[in-house]
């Protein structure tokens, strides 16, 4: 290669990587630079994607309660119960004030055939507490999920009961239907209930 190639080359690089920073706003710039100097001046090695993630969802934290970040794993694992191939114990959740509330109760699944009921507060698992503490959905997904014919146990908090519940759950594949009631009304009028469309 000559002089002149060489140079235009590393002229071209250079200008589009200029270019490339130049379309983060002067706030973007700013993270990516602290972002630069702590790996280039901490003391220790840092693991940047796990500060990255952190950051990410503490500048979430100052919007609405409802905006959330979701990483690839949590997408996949959110995609899973769509395409009806996993092991678990059949709820779908949400994490309020670091407390986990069960919103459904998946119909033929292994918490419906134990008697756990949507609004019930899982305050254990395995003897873990999961409630009152910065838990991430992905761990709480982790926790009960597992191979079919395992057992997970929770305590649980239901409303109106003083006492904590205890729940052996034996995980199982987790059946999905799209389709959750159907019957015809009359003659001419049927009903159809999904619960899930995609």
């Amino acid at each position: 290669m000559s002089k002149t190639t060489f140079f235009l080359a590393t002229l071209l690089l250079v200008s589009s990587l200029s270019f490339g920073q130049s379309r983060l706003s002067p706030d973007g710039v700013k993270l990516e630079r602290t972002l630069q100097m702590i790996n280039g001046l901490y003391v220790d090695d840092v693991e940047t994607s796990h500060l990255t993630e952190a950051a990410i969802r503490a500048m979430l934290l100052e919007l609405d309660p409802h905006s959330t970040y979701l990483n690839k794993d949590e997408v996949k694992a959110m995609n899973e119960p769509l395409q009806g191939n996993f092991d678990g114990i059949g709820i779908s959740f949400n994490m309020l004030t670091d407390t986990l509330y069960v919103m459904e109760v998946i119909s033929g699944g292994p918490s419906q055939k134990v008697g756990l009921l949507p609004g019930d507060k899982i305050i254990y698992v395995n003897d873990s507490l999961i409630a009152g503490i910065k838990k991430d959905n992905q761990d709480v997904i982790k926790m009960l999920r597992g191979p079919k014919g395992t057992t997970v146990n929770v305590r649980v908090l239901r409303r109106g009961t003083p006492q904590l519940l205890d729940f052996r759950i034996v995980r199982d594949k987790i059946p999905i239907y799209s389709i959750d009631a159907k019957y015809m009304v009359d003659h001419h009028t049927g009903y159809i209930r999904l619960s899930r469309f995609g």
